[in-house]
């Protein structure tokens, strides 16, 4: 696997590791004497397992109804047993699955070492099984403990995953796929969840370059001297109150054959994330509520981009991808972009900015014109772009826009088999009037309704004809309570999505 990284700051002791990577995940016929805690699952209805010694009735009465989401602690001599609850027989998936390995691994989370018992049980394609109990365990032990002196939770060690399987062989191929996907999300995680005054632009453009030859990518990062020979005046200007630099992250990922040798790509796909490390929307300032402790999740786009990217080569994916991560944090001061002032847009499109908390569309435009002057067969950007998406559809969905319904669709299949739920919001023409300024180009914000439509309406200006997907991911950036593999904290939301989006691009 490849080496770890940290995001620990000079002065502070690294915790105990949580790491993904430290996870053995081992397919046994049967638990070891080592496991300190079983896991069976039972459905709603069906027969119940007879290693748990209980009937339905007995389970019943420890109110245990097999509902997804359920898990029992049962009582006995030896290894701690659970009854791991997985819904109807007929709902049985790898969503399900992801979703009962999960609730396993948080109900029997004082323990270091874990035995799964049942993915035989779904019936489903061995490699898909395996990468969503991998994915589902991982991710829900998942815990940012980088700058607690004695972390709480005990570091999952073990997973042995017990199966009777003849296909073994793609049922640990699914395992290792989802490990590698697992941990991509959790450095996902790790970047947002990161303190902003520990992880600024300049640091996250150093740790990708550390950290690069280690995933087969390249990074290069762009100072502000190269970013103002850029013309990149969006994200100088969101950058002018800071006294932090900005930086543009370019990360590239060209496909190689099983030894390592260049292969011709099957398409050329450009990711663009909004990476404002901290947002105190600038002059226009937020209130100081618990909005304000969130903000250094504001770079979760650019986050879930490159923990994506990392993953690209243990996919095996063939398609070429170049992501453009645009960073800077949004502050007030002296020097801050003030309201009424004008941007300047790299291609030279002028912005008035009416409201300087409307920041991610700025560094975004840039991004998108840096993305689009490449010519790729497509375009995806994804950030935290809007409170309106949080509104309209809460905290476990985000919004999709775009204008190839071809490319929407697609984006929606990868939605569909990673289980990060989007939901296709209109690219209304008709609102589009209300970006325009009386002395520029456009403004960067239009009336008080559809917030989520005009931001990306706005984003479409600087795409050109490309075929573009806009992921608005205000509200599934971070969970507030630990919901099976979303663990409280940031999400990673649309990491797994991007890289199943990459994996199966075509031009």
């Amino acid at each position: 696997m490849n080496s770890a990284y940290k995001l620990i700051p000079a002065g502070f002791t690294p915790a105990p590791s949580l790491d993904a990577e430290a996870v053995t995940l081992a397919v046994l016929p049967a638990p070891s004497a080592e496991a300190g805690a079983i896991g069976y699952v039972v459905a709603s209805d069906g027969e119940v397992p007879a290693d748990l010694g209980l009937d339905r009735a007995a389970l019943a009465a420890a109110g245990f109804e097999g509902k997804l989401g359920q898990a029992q602690q049962l009582l006995g001599a030896g290894p701690v047993r659970y009854a791991v609850g997985i819904g109807s027989i007929a709902d049985r998936s790898a969503a399900t699955l992801r979703d009962a390995a999960a609730t396993f691994a948080q109900a029997a989370h004082r323990f270091g070492h874990l035995a799964f018992v049942g993915v035989d049980d779904f019936q489903i394609d061995p490699a898909a099984a395996g990468q969503a109990l991998a994915e589902g365990v991982i991710l829900a032990r998942y815990r940012y403990t980088e700058l607690k002196s004695a972390p709480q939770d005990r570091a999952l060690a073990v997973c042995e995953v017990v199966s009777s399987s003849a296909d073994g062989a793609s049922l640990a191929g699914g395992i290792a796929r989802g490990r590698v996907i697992a941990v991509a999300t959790t450095l996902a995680r790790d970047l947002a969840n990161t303190p902003p005054s520990h992880l600024t632009a300049a640091n996250f453009g150093d740790l990708a370059e550390q950290i690069a030859p280690s995933f087969g990518i390249t990074v290069e990062t762009f100072d502000k001297a190269r970013l103002i020979e850029l013309g990149t005046g969006g994200l100088l200007g969101v950058n002018a109150g800071s006294v932090e630099e900005p930086r543009l992250i370019k990360i590239r990922y060209l496909p190689v054959d099983n030894a390592g040798e260049p292969i011709p790509p099957r398409g050329e796909l450009a990711f663009v994330g909004k990476g404002i490390m901290y947002d105190s929307g600038g002059i226009s300032l937020k209130p100081s509520d618990p909005m304000h402790l969130s903000m250094k999740m504001d770079m979760a786009g650019a986050a879930a981009v490159f923990g994506a990217m990392t993953a690209l080569r243990d996919v095996g994916c063939r398609a070429a991808v170049t992501a453009y991560l645009m960073c800077t944090d949004n502050m007030p001061s002296g020097s801050a972009t003030k309201l009424g002032d004008v941007l300047t847009i790299r291609g030279g499109t002028t912005v008035e900015v009416k409201n300087t908390d409307a920041e991610g569309r700025l560094v975004l435009s840039d991004g998108l014109v840096l993305a689009a002057e490449a010519e790729p067969d497509a375009i995806i950007d994804i950030a935290t772009l809007t409170g309106a998406a949080l509104v309209a559809l809460g905290t476990s969905t985000a919004a999709v826009f775009g204008n190839n319904q071809d490319l929407v669709n697609r984006v929606l299949d990868s939605s569909a088999a990673t289980d990060e739920p989007l939901w296709q919001l209109p690219l209304e023409k008709k609102y589009r009037e209300q970006l325009n300024s009386e002395i520029a180009d456009l403004s960067n914000m239009g009336g008080k309704y559809a917030g989520s439509t005009l931001a990306a309406l706005f984003l479409a200006e600087f795409v050109g004809e490309t075929p573009w997907v806009h992921l608005d991911i205000a509200g599934t950036m971070q969970s507030e309570t630990n919901d099976g593999w979303r663990p409280r904290g940031a999400t990673g939301f649309g990491t797994r999505l991007l890289i199943d989006v990459a994996e199966s691009f075509t031009r």
